[in-house]
C-alpha cells in the first residue's frame, strides 16, 4: 500500500477546517452525514456547533451522532436530544440521531479479529458519504479519540457501542460494563468496526482531525481535565489510519510539557494497538507524508 497522503495546518478557524477538506480534493457525493462529537452534559472540551458550521455547510451535510452505552446524558433517545438541543446543535444543524428507533442496520464483519459483525444506527444508510470531523484528544477508555473511534463507537448504536466495548459478548448496555473486553481486545474491535462502516461507504469517506482542547479525556467525559498540551494544529486525509498515526506522531515529537501526561493516557490503555489493528485489516496504512499548509 502507498504513502497515504495527510494534510497539515498550525491555523485552527473555521475557515481552515473547510481549507483541509478541500485539500483532499473529495467531493462526497449525495446525501452527506457529518459524523461529529457532541459532548456529553458538563464536559468543556467538545468542539463547538459554530467552529464547525462553514465545514458543515459546504458539504450541505447533516451532522449524526448515536446514543452512548454509559450512564449520563446521551444514553437513551429521549435525554440525548434534549441535549444536543441544549449545546446548539439543532439551532444551528439539522441533526440525525441514527438509532434514534430500532432495529439497527448490522454490517457483516468477515474478516474481524474479534467482531463478526457490527451494530450501527439504521439512519445511517440515509447516506451516500459520510464525513468525520474528529476532536483528536485522550480517552479513559481507548486511550485516544480520533477518526477511528468516530468511525466506531461513533457511528455504532447504543447496542453496538456494548459489543465493541465487551468484544462481542453482549448487546445490552445495562451489563456490557460487567463484562468488558480485554483491553487490546477492545482496541481491535473498535478497528474492526472501523473497517465495518469504512466498506459500507466504500471510499465515499473523508476525514479532519482537529488537534486542540488536548485533554486527556474524550468529550465523552462529564467531569474532564482541562487540556495539558498547547493546540497543534488541523490534519486531514482520505485515511483514517494515516490521519490517527499523523496526529500521534505530532504529540510524540511535541516539546510541550504536558506531553507525556497525553501519553501516558495514550500508552496505559494500549490507544496505538487500535492504529495497528486496523492498519493489519488494510482499510488503511500507518505509512504518510506529511503535507504542510499555509
Amino acid at each position: 500500500m502507498k504513502k497515504a497522503a495527510v494534510y497539515f495546518t498550525e491555523k485552527i478557524t473555521p475557515e481552515a477546517v473547510v481549507q483541509m477538506y478541500q485539500m483532499l480534493k473529495k467531493e462526497l457525493p449525495g446525501k452527506v452525514a457529518v459524523k461529529v462529537h457532541s459532548g456529553e452534559k458538563g464536559n468543556q472540551n467538545y468542539l463547538r456547533p459554530a467552529f464547525l458550521k462553514p465545514m458543515v455547510a459546504a458539504v450541505n451535510g447533516t451532522v449524526v451522532e448515536c446514543n452512548t452505552a454509559y450512564e449520563g446524558e446521551r444514553n437513551t433517545t429521549g435525554k440525548h436530544i434534549r441535549l444536543i438541543q441544549a449545546h446548539g446543535w439543532s439551532r444551528h444543524f439539522n441533526v440525525d440521531l441514527m438509532d434514534a428507533e430500532g432495529p439497527d442496520l448490522v454490517l457483516d464483519i468477515p474478516n474481524g479479529k474479534i467482531l463478526r459483525e457490527n451494530h450501527v444506527g439504521k439512519h445511517i444508510a440515509n447516506y451516500d458519504s459520510m464525513l468525520v470531523l474528529s476532536h483528536f484528544k485522550g480517552h479513559p477508555a481507548g486511550g485516544y479519540g480520533g477518526a477511528l473511534k468516530q468511525l466506531s463507537i461513533g457511528c455504532a448504536s447504543s447496542a453496538g457501542k456494548s459489543l465493541i466495548h465487551s468484544g462481542g459478548y453482549t448487546n445490552d448496555q445495562s451489563i456490557v460494563w460487567n463484562h468488558m473486553a480485554e483491553q487490546d481486545a477492545f482496541c481491535e474491535a473498535m478497528a474492526d468496526a472501523a473497517g465495518s462502516v469504512m466498506e459500507y461507504f466504500r471510499g465515499n469517506t473523508a476525514f479532519v482531525n482537529m488537534m486542540c482542547n488536548l485533554s486527556v479525556d474524550c468529550d465523552c467525559c462529564a467531569v474532564a481535565e482541562d487540556p495539558c498540551m498547547k493546540d497543534i494544529g488541523i490534519l486531514s486525509s482520505l485515511d483514517p489510519v494515516a490521519l490517527d498515526q499523523a496526529c500521534m506522531d505530532l504529540v510524540c515529537q511535541s516539546k510541550d510539557p504536558g506531553r507525556d501526561h497525553f501519553l501516558q493516557r495514550v500508552e496505559s490503555m494500549h490507544g496505538t494497538h487500535t492504529i495497528d489493528a486496523a492498519a493489519k485489516l488494510g482499510f488503511g496504512t500507518k505509512e504518510y507524508e506529511l503535507i504542510t499548509v499555509d
